[in-house]
């Protein structure tokens, strides 16, 4: 009680005595300290004041009385508290901040998986398939032969592919350790290109669980690769094939989908299974998680609308790029052009879990990325690239969210979850196809 009584009276001599700076750092240490500021505290800081403080005052050539024996006071306090600091009474406690341990599966994918064939071909290849040096189509009958005779003629890479699957692929490369963070749910068929994905993606580290089938086989797309030219054709094939009651009702597997936080889909999984999304969704809405859903393209828009907003009620974080995001604002009768009025429209639209205001994220590529977060709507510079770095833009978007969901799904802020997803599309476009080094160099 006399040491607190010292310290009070100490106290108002220096707030009616002192120079203002002192009052000044008195005042500072009291509103910064992570504690409540107690005696104790208070008198650790005027004790590195009080050297400061007796030359000022033995500075001046008339003295007064009061400011002597606030002198002496003052450093009887520096004394007391200087015993008190090397006895046994409790020192204040320092509160670490950790980082949030990741478990297995906390981040759910679920689409349609294919195996990217990606080999340098010529033109006499291309030609004989009707294929353009750039672009991107859907493998019709007279295709079918191709994806056997790419393998035969040339020289093949194969990669774990797919929108989703590229997405929970990057994000589990961005977060390294441990292994399986990921969960990919998707249909495959038995045959030797099924066998590869799953080779593949163990490499990825992805945890993937795939409803295998007989009646197709697993989906493929050949990358035909020309100088800096790519030609897509991708056959979807057992991609299209996911059965909810044979695979995702399925105990083990719906274990799976229960031990995650957040779930991502890109829209094309609209085409093969809205059951299965939706129970995902509602699971996710019901245990206030986050459920994440990509436009993917604006045929999803345009075509599969009726699905797409059946969904849309249970999406917590809304991503596509500026085409997508145009095709959406026209199919819902926005009436404007504007990519942040698009974005705020979409984040208003009705919504089932309260808890969770929608986020919505508009990629622009080199123009910058879009978010809407509360009542405002920001843009993201994207990193820069010097042009003739750029090999493949192809999987950009899918690296994008991979690299998004791999801070997400760490409780990391919005803001670096958009960092993230700039660096992972910059790595990205640096590589032919989805694919990457080692490790990643993000910090």
């Amino acid at each position: 009680m006399l040491l607190l009584a010292a310290h009070s009276s100490v106290l108002g001599t220096l707030r009616n005595g002192c120079d203002r700076e002192t009052r000044f750092s008195v005042q500072w240490a009291r509103e910064n300290s992570s504690d409540r500021f107690s005696p104790v505290r208070e008198g650790i800081v005027l004790n590195g004041f009080v050297n400061r403080f007796s030359e000022k005052i033995q500075f001046k050539r008339t003295i007064r009385q009061p400011r002597l024996q606030m002198l002496h006071s003052f450093n009887k306090v520096s004394r007391d508290l200087q015993y008190s600091m090397a006895s046994d009474e409790p020192k204040p406690k320092r509160i670490k901040l950790e980082e949030k341990k990741l478990s297995q599966n906390a981040l759910f994918g679920m689409g349609n998986p294919l195996l990217d064939i990606c080999a340098v071909v010529d033109k006499d290849f291309l030609d004989k398939y009707g294929l353009k040096p750039n672009d991107q189509i859907l493998a019709e009958e007279k295709h079918k032969e191709m994806f056997e005779e790419i393998v035969k003629k040339f020289k093949v890479e194969y990669h774990a592919g797919g929108a989703t699957q590229n997405s929970v692929k990057v994000a589990q490369w961005m977060i390294q350790e441990p292994h399986k963070v990921a969960t990919f749910f998707g249909c495959i068929g038995k045959d030797k290109f099924g066998k590869i994905l799953k080779e593949k993606a163990e490499e990825a580290h992805v945890d993937a669980h795939y409803y295998e089938q007989s009646e197709e086989p697993t989906g493929t797309c050949a990358a035909c690769i020309t100088g800096d030219n790519r030609s897509l054709v991708a056959n979807l094939a057992a991609a299209n094939c996911y059965k909810k009651e044979k695979h995702l009702d399925l105990e083990e597997n719906w274990k799976l989908v229960e031990k995650a936080e957040v779930y991502y889909i890109a829209g094309f999984f609209l085409t093969v299974s809205l059951e299965s999304i939706l129970k995902v969704a509602k699971h996710a809405s019901e245990n206030n998680k986050i459920f994440c859903l990509n436009l993917s393209a604006p045929f999803i828009c345009e075509f599969f609308k009726e699905a797409l907003m059946k969904v849309m009620p249970y999406v917590d974080i809304l991503f596509g790029n500026e085409t997508e995001a145009a095709a959406f604002a026209q199919e819902r009768g926005f009436e404007t052009e504007d990519i942040e009025e698009i974005a705020k429209k979409a984040q208003s639209l009705p919504k089932e879990n309260k808890k969770r205001q929608r986020i919505v994220v508009f990629t622009q590529g080199k123009e910058g990325t879009v978010m809407t977060k509360g009542d405002k709507v920001e843009t993201f510079p994207v990193l820069e690239i010097n042009q003739s770095e750029i090999v493949d833009t192809t999987g950009a978007g899918d690296a994008f969210v991979g690299g998004f969901l791999s801070q997400l799904v760490q409780d990391k802020t919005f803001e670096q979850c958009i960092r993230a997803g700039h660096y992972s599309a910059n790595v990205i476009i640096r590589h032919a196809g989805c694919t990457f080094p080692e490790k990643p160099d993000f910090h």
